[in-house]
């Protein structure tokens, strides 16, 4: 079994033999760590939760929002207002009892996660790498902090950009003006945690399809042939992620994702080439 196989590599000293519940039991131990470093977090931004939902949370909803403010300078300078936000007054309500008390929790959570990452991930790297031959190890370096980079990126992403627009558009998108404009605090943080979390988590494309490639998996020729077929992939990711699909919060996620996969192209091609010449080398 491919698990089986993958457990027998991971022994650090060929002469210490390793039962399948061992190497079960270090996983547990990282898998302990990694969510003592989450609760480490989350108590953290518990202790200020309120600064943090006035300040951080609610940021991204106001009109002088540090990225709402460049992208309306940017627009000036190029001669449009179309990047230039509305006034909204975004409000939210709560309609259950324990509502507030539950989301000061999750607000809590999501944090410890995102704060936490580069060492989950490093807690998984551990676990991982002594499955590794010393080449794979020399091909992986700089793992953690590409990984890390990635995700980070993807959270501003959707943070500094996705969240203001999304925010933007449906205060002022209206139907009827005897329609209200009424969401709750709790649906707004669920659209937060896919426009940050989930875009940081599909930021990880390059490096997936870097892993796929240097396997043998998936070539950079094979990506282009589907290139179609991925962007449709990549529409139905973002709408995935952007729980409204309406076409404006798509096209938002769509562009960057598009360009994670042509830049995936790019890094299994050269993965590709790099693999042919040792194969000519060898032979």
């Amino acid at each position: 079994m491919a698990i089986l196989d993958f457990f027998d590599k991971r022994k650090k000293d060929p002469n210490v033999e390793m039962s399948f519940i061992d190497h079960l039991e270090e996983l547990r131990w990282h898998l302990i760590r990694s969510v003592v470093a989450i609760l480490v977090g989350a108590i953290t931004i518990f202790i200020f939760v309120r600064q943090v939902v006035d300040q951080v949370i609610f940021a991204p909803t106001r009109s002088d929002f540090i990225s709402a403010k460049w992208l309306c300078s940017l627009g000036k300078k190029i001669g449009t207002d179309a990047l230039c936000f509305s006034q909204v007054k975004a409000e939210f309500i709560s309609t259950q009892l324990t509502e507030q008390f539950i989301s000061s929790f999750t607000v809590a959570f999501v944090g410890g996660f995102i704060v936490a990452f580069p060492y989950i991930f490093w807690e998984f790297w551990r676990f991982v790498r002594p499955a590794l031959s010393p080449k794979e190890l020399k091909k992986t370096r700089g793992m953690i902090f590409w990984v890390s980079l990635l995700f980070f990126l993807g959270v501003a992403f959707g943070y500094f950009i996705l969240t203001p627009f999304m925010v933007n558009f449906y205060f002022t998108y209206k139907l009827s003006d005897q329609i209200k404009i009424m969401p709750t605090f709790s649906d707004y943080m669920e659209n937060l945690i896919y426009t940050t979390v989930g875009i940081g988590v599909l930021f990880q494309m390059p490096l997936l399809v870097m892993v796929l490639a240097r396997i043998g998996i998936i070539t950079g020729r094979f990506l282009r042939k589907y290139r179609r077929h991925a962007f449709v992939l990549i529409i139905i990711a973002a709408a995935i992620i952007t729980p409204s699909t309406d076409p404006f919060s798509l096209t938002i996620v769509t562009i960057p994702l598009y360009v994670l996969f042509e830049a995936s192209i790019i890094i299994a091609s050269r993965i590709n080439k790099r693999q042919e010449k040792e194969m000519k080398e060898w032979s």
